[in-house]
């Protein structure tokens, strides 16, 4: 009788044990909530040793989107109150920084400037078709990176009768409906890099509108190792094209660029502290066979970026990025 009463409390003490587990899986999602939302609201905290983990972290930062729903279902399925209260925190951060991208944005008026940003990539095997499905944007503007022999030519006639202005420096190159004034080079090279880089150039649009200064720019790539990002380089280029445009004196001006970083990466903070971007789309752009960050900029002073998208694949491993910019 003692024995079978003991077994009967054993059994009564155990069939409470999955209320309690449930409860603590609860908590533990809930933790994790709070820590997304942390990582996603206060991003700028996060440290940028070793390896750059801050600027890894902001490269992806739209993604915690997903990392949200995740746990919403996993919520649901545990039916977790404690945890989908939680999860207001991250949905509420999320939205707030991200959610005006998911908005159309407003129409254009009428003093404003489409433009296309392309890194049509040096191993391109259809610059000719490349450049047609560019042109029939109808921009009036259009920036180009990793141009090169052979290539070139065949952007240059591709593109000659909608754009017969045009200037190309070192790599990159900037094509016009508008007349262009005050061609130059912008030195944006790494002191570690060799001598014949050349990636960027600045000249003047005599739009409709006025003159617009007009920056075309790539900078060095970023690698992901075992070690971390490796982003010396590009944070240098970034720190060199920041202090360019700092000293432009043409008010309104427009960089278009392939910046190998996102706009919420601090790698970045020279050029998007002084610089207005894109209100609303996310136009990933990077890599084009699964795009998963937009590493093409179209960025702005004296000005306002609106809606940016992404135009179909081209021959590149890029995805061009079109947007209107309204001139203050």
């Amino acid at each position: 009788m003692v024995e079978r009463a003991g077994s009967g409390a054993v059994a009564a003490e155990t069939s409470v044990v999955p209320g309690v587990g449930n409860r603590r899986r609860g908590w533990v999602l809930a933790g994790v909530a709070v820590v997304l939302g942390g990582v996603l609201g206060f991003h700028r905290l996060v440290p940028n040793w070793p390896g750059r983990l801050g600027s890894l972290l902001e490269s992806f930062l739209p993604w915690g989107g997903v990392l949200v729903v995740v746990l919403l279902v996993v919520a649901l399925v545990r039916r977790s109150a404690v945890a989908l209260v939680a999860l207001l925190l991250p949905v509420g951060v999320w939205v707030d920084t991200f959610g005006g991208l998911l908005l159309p944005g407003e129409e254009g008026g009428g003093r404003e400037l489409v433009v296309v940003q392309h890194n049509v990539s040096d191993e391109n095997r259809d610059p000719a078709g490349t450049a047609r499905a560019l042109a029939d944007s109808g921009a009036d503007l259009v920036a180009l990176e990793e141009l090169v022999d052979p290539q070139l030519a065949a952007y240059e006639k591709a593109l000659a009768a909608d754009y017969p202005h045009y200037v190309v420096r070192g790599t990159v190159g900037l094509w016009s409906k508008h007349p262009l004034s005050g061609e130059q080079v912008v030195d944006i090279k790494p002191l570690s890099i060799e001598e014949g880089w050349s990636r960027g150039l600045r000249a003047v649009v005599r739009s409709p509108y006025g003159d617009v200064a007009a920056y075309v720019a790539h900078l060095p790539s970023v690698r992901v190792g075992m070690s971390g990002l490796a982003s010396q380089r590009r944070d240098e280029s970034a720190a060199l094209l920041g202090r360019a445009i700092a000293g432009e004196s043409v008010k309104p001006m427009i960089l278009l660029g392939d910046l190998n970083g996102v706009v919420e990466d601090r790698g970045l903070r020279p050029l998007t502290s002084q610089l207005a971007f894109a209100e609303s789309g996310f136009a990933f752009s990077f890599p084009a066979a699964f795009p998963l960050a937009r590493i093409d900029q179209v960025m702005a002073r004296s000005a306002t970026v609106g809606h940016i998208r992404t135009l179909p694949a081209t021959g590149s491993d890029h995805l061009p990025v079109v947007a209107r910019v309204a001139l203050e």
